[in-house]
C-alpha cells in the first residue's frame, strides 16, 4: 500500500531554515510528480511546491518562491522541501501528496515559525 511518511519539521525563528523529508513506499516512486502542500489552523490546504517524475520541473505557490526548493532523489525514494527565510505565516502542518490511481497523503508534519 501507498505510504508517505513526512519528517523534519519543528520549532525555528524567522528567517532560519528547516528541511522537510517526505520517504515514499508502495508505488513506483520514480514515475510520479510529488507535492507538497501546507495547512494552517483554520485556513484551507495549500499547494505549496511539486516537482516532476524526473525532477526536471519544478513549481511553487508565490507564497514560497525563491525561499524554499524541492528536490527528489529517486533512488531513495524520497521528495525534500528545503524551507530558508522562514516566515511565522510559513507556520502550518505540512503534507506530502502524490496522486496515482488515488490521492495519498503523509500524516503532516508540523512547522512553527516564532521567536
Amino acid at each position: 500500500q501507498v505510504q508517505l511518511v513526512e519528517s523534519g519539521g519543528g520549532l525555528v525563528q524567522p528567517g532560519g531554515s528547516l528541511r522537510l523529508s517526505c520517504a515514499a513506499s508502495g508505488f513506483t516512486f520514480s514515475s510520479y510528480t510529488m507535492k507538497w502542500y501546507r495547512q494552517a489552523p483554520g485556513k484551507e490546504r495549500a499547494f505549496v511546491a511539486l516537482i516532476s517524475n524526473t525532477g526536471g520541473i519544478t513549481m511553487y505557490s508565490d507564497s514560497v518562491k525563491g525561499r524554499f526548493t524541492i528536490s527528489r532523489d529517486n533512488a531513495k525514494n524520497t521528495v525534500t522541501l528545503q524551507m530558508n527565510s522562514l516566515k511565522p505565516e510559513d507556520s502550518a502542518v505540512y503534507y506530502c501528496n502524490v496522486i496515482t490511481t488515488y490521492t495519498y497523503w503523509g500524516q503532516g508534519t508540523q512547522v512553527t515559525v516564532s521567536s
